[in-house]
């Protein structure tokens, strides 16, 4: 077996290997386009990662974070503030 075919071969299996991103992907900076088709640089099935909520690759979307108030028992309080 000649290189070129060696190397076409190995071409042709990572190709079916990695799929194609999903429209979640955009904008993400691990993107890489061979062949005109765009890729995951980091993942091979990008849509698995997006399956149950936010890739934890992804460098355009952060995770929102959400900030409760919590409420503090006032006499609690009151003891925490006299130092006992």
């Amino acid at each position: 077996m000649d290189q070129a075919s060696f190397i076409i071969k190995e071409i042709f299996a990572m190709e079916s290997f990695f799929k194609p991103i999903i429209e979640n992907c955009d904008g993400c900076e691990r993107i890489i386009v061979e062949n005109s088709d765009k890729f995951c640089k980091t993942y091979a099935n990008p849509a698995a990662k997006w399956r149950n909520g936010l890739c934890n690759f992804a460098t355009h979307a952060k995770p929102e974070i959400k900030v409760q108030k919590i409420r503090v028992n006032p006499l609690k309080a009151s003891k925490r503030a006299a130092g006992k």
